[in-house]
């Protein structure tokens, strides 16, 4: 609970530096003070490293954007401002990529978001998406287990239906595009090139 703590000296608007002794020691005081971040940002940021930083699955990408696996899904975990002192956690987990939004498809991902008891499945045009997103109140009052309970959840559902809508309406699921990465780089590596007297 360490962030939660850490947190509670930014609520409200960013104040000006010497209100915060010590200031300059804290990376994040740093960001509101150059209007990167509001104070709840920067609180919901705390807590999602405390809550997050101790799991091998974890990655900070930035700031706001935060990565989690969890079994085949990447959830990705966005920290967005809400009007001028609030934040917001949006969890997005990227379930196929290239896949034609038919009316049977769109049927079908509407029906479940209606049996969900939470979260909702989404489509993007662009690079023809299917998404599973969720988000929640981030702030001071943002809950380490409700963040996980979100992020496992959201891993959950991608999870479990990737394989499915792909099975019936086509496109690629997350691991097979990083899978194609991986093997298109090795496939483009020139192994006469590497420099075996270069020390580690």
């Amino acid at each position: 609970m360490r962030g939660l703590t850490i947190s509670k000296r930014f609520v409200g608007p960013c104040a000006s530096p010497d209100k915060y002794p010590g200031h300059g020691r804290q990376p994040q005081a740093d960001l509101c003070y150059q209007g990167l971040m509001n104070a709840a940002e920067i609180a919901t940021v705390l807590v999602i490293e405390d809550t997050l930083q101790n799991s091998s699955a974890y990655r900070k990408v930035d700031e706001r954007l935060h990565v989690i696996k969890q079994g085949s899904a990447y959830v990705m975990i966005n920290v967005v401002p809400w009007g001028q002192d609030k934040a917001m956690v949006r969890c997005v987990a990227q379930l196929l990529k290239g896949v034609d939004l038919t009316k049977e498809l769109a049927t079908q991902l509407m029906t479940l978001n209606a049996q969900l008891r939470f979260g909702a499945f989404a489509y993007d045009p662009q690079g023809q998406l299917v998404l599973f997103v969720h988000s929640i109140l981030g702030g001071t009052t943002l809950d380490p287990e409700e963040l996980l309970a979100t992020v496992s959840d959201v891993a959950l559902i991608a999870d479990e239906y990737d394989d499915r809508i792909m099975d019936k309406h086509g496109g690629q699921t997350m691991r097979d595009l990083l899978e194609e990465a991986a093997l298109d780089g090795l496939l483009d590596a020139d192994p006469t090139s590497f420099d075996f007297s270069a020390k580690a």
